[in-house]
């Protein structure tokens, strides 16, 4: 599997706008071979902005290679930029090759 992150650095005053935008965009992502899951994550807050990620989850590193040269991710990322700036700078990229992954035991049916 590979993780896929992107750190934002949002401006305290415009975390409900950040949130909206992800909330009310187009998905893409969910139709492409390896797509496994998404999360985006809300951090600690600190002095003048407001930490969050997304974090993507893929079967293989090829399968995000594959998405970041598709139509999808054109679409997805169509209005990047656009509008009033929410957050203090560019997203930090950041790609991890999972070496482990531990689940939590399923529960018998029969208990």
């Amino acid at each position: 599997m590979f993780i896929a992150m992107n750190r934002f650095q949002v401006k305290k005053e415009s975390t409900a706008d950040f949130e909206t935008v992800w909330r009310d965009r187009e998905v893409h992502i969910d139709k492409l071979p390896g797509f496994v899951s998404f999360h985006l994550l809300r951090g600690p807050e600190r002095e003048d902005h407001v930490l969050y990620s997304s974090h993507v989850v893929w079967r293989s590193k090829a399968d995000f290679e594959a998405w970041t040269q598709s139509e999808a991710f054109r679409l997805s990322h169509r209005n990047a930029g656009k509008g009033p700036a929410l957050t203090l700078g560019h997203p930090v990229f950041e790609g991890f090759e999972v070496l482990q992954t531990l689940d939590a035991p399923t529960e018998s049916k029969a208990a």
